[in-house]
């Protein structure tokens, strides 16, 4: 073993007891090394900073651009109210979501699948009143699992399918993975949804929850009931089932201007009439969604009709303000300011009339509704205080259709090869954009930043130990210890070094350094190299055991409020379970 190997190996022995200790986070201990590898000369200047151009990382912050444009358009929302059912037990919604993951990933890029699906369960979590980290890891696990299916599933598949050609003569076709990927699938997802999910530490079950969010209760908001709304020709009391799964409570109705007393529970709803209702803000966001309703101010056929890239905020009626004693329609703040008075709370007493009619006290909070440069010139102006921003979202649920377009058109162009996925999924990240789906004032808010310093930390030092031999070493020691023994045995040790190997790797990196080994562990062994690389393609794949190890593990991390520690307490087992199921597999569908 050479100094430079030595000084590798103890240099990732370091990283990883910081990062299990917890005492730093995990971005400054993995930068850390990386400084500390460029000052002992074991990773080479010219490939130090690579990892943040590399097209992992740059994935893994796309990903979330796109996931955030698929969540302001109301697609997520579309997928939330026709699949998930927040009803279900944990179990039940992991097994559905990451069935569906699964399948997904056997067809498009699992990175891609888990963007799609990611924001959904954050959703049906809010709704469920849990935290997203009991879910996410298993829906990460699960769409990981599918990409074993088929050739096109996993950069580790397309990577042992290509090196089969050049050392066997033929590449392995489309399904060639399918007999034991579909089985390795099926009992992994189904391991996650049983048993899995349970083994997250119970101090993350309590990170990111609803109650951590401080939710005011009482604001009473009109909506506009909008051209091909849900609603139109049903009567109110109709409406109170989906009121009721969305946390609404629905008080009356208008019409023109006037507002109906007590026949407005029977009176048919019509395009143009305004609901009153009471709830929470994201609870009035997701009425406008599920019914088709409108804003005030966004229905306006005026020029100062609401569009574009909007805020809901939250202010207090000072005791000096100008609202006090006075309307929204009295001070015109839509037409003369471009911001639309959505909503008011006034505690201990609820109010039964239209919002824009009532007139303001001291001590009212308000909901405001408008672009970002309005609200903020508006709240000062009118003499108002306001509150803390709670991240208000606005959700563009007219361009759902757009952005579900687009994503499906990158991903099937990334899938039959006419554009790089980090390319395609550019392209979708710079729509969304200039379209406002993601204002730009959003834009690099979205992404988990110590999650990309992480990941642009790691490759280097990766690359590093792959150029020195420091893998070889570690895999080319397998022909001497399996000298003599089963070939069974070979190709159980080699599945468990690979998949320790992609834990600690990029999974891309793993099966190119494995592959040429398992061909010639077979070659020495005389039996078939199709059942070693096979097993190459599995192991590489299955990285359970750290955020590292996969993409989509480090999507999940900040979300899911997870540990760098966190993952081996359902990955070891997960690990275990397939090794066991992957080795007679393939004894059966690729006969030594």
């Amino acid at each position: 073993m050479t100094l430079e190997q030595i000084i590798l190996f103890s240099l990732f022995v370091l990283v990883f007891i910081g990062l299990l200790w917890g005492k730093w986070r995990y971005d400054l201990v993995a930068f850390t090394a990386l400084i500390i590898g460029l000052i002992a000369g074991v990773v080479p200047t010219e490939i130090a900073f690579e990892g943040f151009g590399h097209p992992a990382t740059i994935i893994v912050a796309l990903v979330l651009v796109v996931s955030r444009g698929l969540t302001n358009s109301g697609a997520v929302d579309l997928i939330t109210r026709s699949v998930i059912d927040h009803s279900r037990s944990i179990g039940m919604h992991i097994t559905m979501l990451g069935g569906i993951g699964g399948i997904l990933s056997a067809f498009m890029n699992n990175v891609a699948a888990l963007a799609l699906l990611m924001p959904v369960d954050i959703q049906a979590a809010q709704k469920a009143g849990r935290t997203p980290g009991q879910t996410l890891m298993p829906l990460s696990f699960a769409t990981i699992l599918g990409g074993l299916i088929t050739l096109i599933g996993t950069p580790p598949n397309i990577i042992i399918g290509s090196f089969r050609e050049t050392a066997l003569g033929e590449p392995f076709g489309m399904f060639d993975f399918a007999p034991v990927g579909l089985i390795v699938a099926v009992i992994g997802i189904a391991f996650v949804a049983t048993v899995g999910w349970r083994l997250i530490p119970e101090q993350k079950k309590k990170k990111n929850s609803p109650q951590d969010l401080m939710e005011l209760e009482g604001y009473v908001a009109d909506l506009v009931v909008a051209e091909g709304s849900s609603a139109i020709g049903q009567q109110v009391k109709d409406l109170d089932a989906i009121a009721e799964e969305n946390d609404c409570i629905i008080l009356g109705l208008s019409r023109r201007g006037k507002r109906f007393a007590g026949r407005a529970r029977t009176e048919e709803i019509k395009e143009g009439d305004s609901l009153i209702i009471e709830a929470a803000p994201a609870a009035i966001n997701a009425l406008v969604g599920a019914l088709g309703l409108q804003y005030q101010g966004q229905a306006s056929s005026s020029k100062n009709a609401l569009s574009g890239d909007l805020v809901l905020a939250e202010a207090v009626v000072g005791n000096d303000s100008r609202l006090i004693d006075r309307t929204a329609m009295n001070v015109r703040l839509l037409s003369r300011y471009g911001v639309s008075l959505l909503g008011l709370s006034r505690q201990g007493k609820t109010q039964r009339e239209q919002v824009r009619k009532t007139k303001l006290q001291a001590g009212d909070i308000i909901l405001l509704l408008g672009p970002p440069d309005s609200i903020e010139d508006v709240i000062p102006r009118m003499g108002c205080l306001p509150l803390a921003d709670r991240g208000l979202q606005v959700t563009q649920y007219e361009r759902a259709g757009l952005a579900i377009g687009l994503f499906v058109a990158a991903l099937i162009a990334a899938s039959i090869g006419w554009l790089y996925l980090p390319v395609a999924l550019a392209l979708v990240a710079v729509v969304f954009v200039y379209t406002d789906i993601v204002p730009i004032r959003e834009l690099y808010d979205t992404i988990e930043w110590p999650v990309v310093v992480l990941l642009g930390s790691m490759i280097p030092l990766g690359s590093a130990l792959e150029s020195s031999g420091g893998t070889e070493l570690i895999v080319n020691g397998l022909a001497t210890i399996t000298a003599g023994m089963p070939a069974w045995v070979a190709l159980t040790l080699l599945m468990v070094v690979t998949m320790t190997l992609s834990d600690v790797l990029n999974n891309t990196a793993t099966a190119i350094v494995a592959a040429p080994i398992a061909v010639g562990l077979a070659t020495q062994m005389d039996v078939n190299p199709d059942t070693f690389l096979m097993a190459v393609a599995i192991a590489a794949s299955c990285a359970f055991l750290t955020p590292i190890g996969h993409k989509n593990n480090m999507l999940v991390l900040g979300p899911g409020g997870y540990s760098f520690s966190d993952y081996w307490r359902m990955g070891l087992p997960l690990e275990i379970l397939i090794v066991a199921v992957s080795v007679p597999a393939l004894l059966v569908f690729w006969p030594l």
